[in-house]
């Protein structure tokens, strides 16, 4: 394939890209924007095949058959729940891949079409990619672990914030020596493997370090920051490899990532650039909740049910034991029910609900409840106040008093005001701690009535007690 027409089919790709990100913006053209990406990708994929069609085509074939045979199985076998799981081992390896495109310039630049000894931009360049895709890589596998409850496997993956004495000092001092030894990597004149490979791996431990720190309750914003540096250091290795494709993608997925980061940050009271660094979650010394034993009132669906049909107005705030429970279809079909009995019913969606940015959106996109009930939480706080009933499902700490109480380790993160509502109804399996570890007071007010059970159960059951 001439250069012409490689550079005509990345910048083709490059679009589609553009446009997928533009679809996924909404979600009435999210599957539209899906399908740019899948179209853009599968363009890059063929123009790359036909660039290096000279080359162990076979072997880069049989790459490619088993990566598609691993992506299959996994796409068809991971569960809706698990899905944040699945992104951060996404970014993993693309932050993995960044590192080992690194590895193999340094050790032979001449099989990239550079010169041995390299130019110093592209030292640079390596320098960067390098280190971003090494804590990438790390860190996402820390976020995988605590995202998939390893904690009782091994420490580091436990969903409570990893702590002790002088981490940032010492996270400073990893720093500085990383970027010590790289820039003793940029300005030797060949390309010494020693520096490389030191710098190399304080950042794969600088990516461990960042990560443990921070708590359950924030790992849905981990997860867009991890995918910020992914886009990143594909874009690092773009510049090395003089990759158009590489650059325009990884800007777009970087750039698209720190600004869901920032959103998500505001949206929970965070610094972005102690994000970025890893400084935030709770604080060294920050204070818990008691465990003291505490009474709670406790109901039936039929309970639930009556309440609700009395009712002139429902919000409905779904939360990560809705979607273990996969009950999003039954949620909606209760709320037809109300609706047909006059009720406002409405969705309360707090930014970070579930394991990953826009978890429940996708969850209720899925039931294909109507765009106009679903409401964000900047949208609908302020309704609380004059709801007769809330019906909490499977959500703790979005809508955790304890945010307002200082020493809390979530302590001003906003929240749905659920408790200003006048009635509330929560469904729990059990009184177990949400993900980031604290106790809910919301759960022992006198206007609170828990209904234990599986969601999808309790809701089909309630529908029932409507009829």
């Amino acid at each position: 394939m001439s250069a012409n027409m490689a550079v005509l089919g990345y910048l083709i790709a490059s679009v589609c890209f553009i446009l997928a990100l533009k679809g996924l913006s909404h979600p009435e053209s999210a599957r539209q924007g899906n399908t740019f990406g899948m179209v853009g990708m599968a363009i890059a994929i063929v123009v790359t095949v036909a660039i290096v069609a000279q080359g162990r085509l076979d072997l880069i074939l049989l790459a490619m058959v088993i990566g598609a045979a691993i992506g299959a199985y996994a796409a068809r076998r991971v569960e809706m729940t698990q899905m944040p799981e699945l992104v951060a081992a996404m970014h993993s390896l693309v932050g993995l891949a960044a590192v080992l495109i690194a590895v193999a310039v340094v050790n032979n630049p001449s099989s990239f079409n550079m010169s041995n000894p390299m130019p110093m931009g592209n030292k640079l360049e390596l320098f960067i990619g390098t280190f971003v895709g090494a804590i990438t890589f790390s860190g996402s596998v820390i976020a995988f672990g605590k995202l998939a409850g390893l904690g009782k496997q091994f420490r580091l993956f436990s969903s409570a914030p990893v702590v002790f004495p002088g981490q940032h000092m010492v996270n400073l001092i990893l720093a500085i020596v990383m970027l010590g030894f790289g820039g003793a990597f940029f300005l030797a004149p060949a390309q010494p493997w020693l520096p490389f490979l030191v710098m190399m791996t304080i950042a794969f431990v600088l990516g461990v370090l960042i990560i443990i720190p921070i708590g359950g309750a924030d790992m849905p914003v981990v997860i867009s920051m991890l995918n910020s540096y992914s886009g990143w250091a594909a874009a690092g290795i773009g510049f090395s490899l003089n990759n158009q494709l590489l650059i325009i993608a990884g800007s777009l997925v970087g750039s698209s990532g720190a600004i869901l980061s920032y959103i998500m940050c505001k949206a929970m009271n965070r610094s972005f650039f102690s994000v970025i660094l890893g400084g935030f979650g709770a604080a060294e010394g920050a204070a818990s909740t008691g465990g003291e034993e505490r009474t709670v009132r406790s109901g039936s669906a039929d309970d639930a049910a009556f309440l609700m049909a009395n009712a002139e107005s429902v919000i409905i705030v779904p939360g990560y034991g809705l979607a273990v429970a996969r009950a999003q279809h039954a949620v909606k079909e209760l709320a037809h029910k109300l609706i047909a009995k006059g009720v406002t019913v409405r969705y309360a969606i707090h930014p970070v609900a579930g394991r990953m940015p826009g978890h429940m959106n996708v969850l209720l996109a899925e039931a294909e409840v109507p765009y106009d009930q679903v409401l964000e939480m900047d949208d609908i706080n302020s309704d609380f106040g004059t709801t007769d009933v809330v019906l909490v499902l499977g959500a703790n700490d979005v809508v955790n008093p304890l945010a307002h109480e200082k020493g809390s380790p979530i302590y001003g993160m906003p929240i749905l005001d659920v408790a200003k509502s006048r009635t509330i109804l929560v469904n729990k399996r059990s009184m177990a701690a949400g993900y980031a570890g604290l106790d809910n007071p919301l759960f022992y007010m006198d206007k609170t009535m828990m209904v234990f059970g599986d969601a999808k159960k309790v809701v089909e059951d309630i529908v029932k007690g409507l009829d």
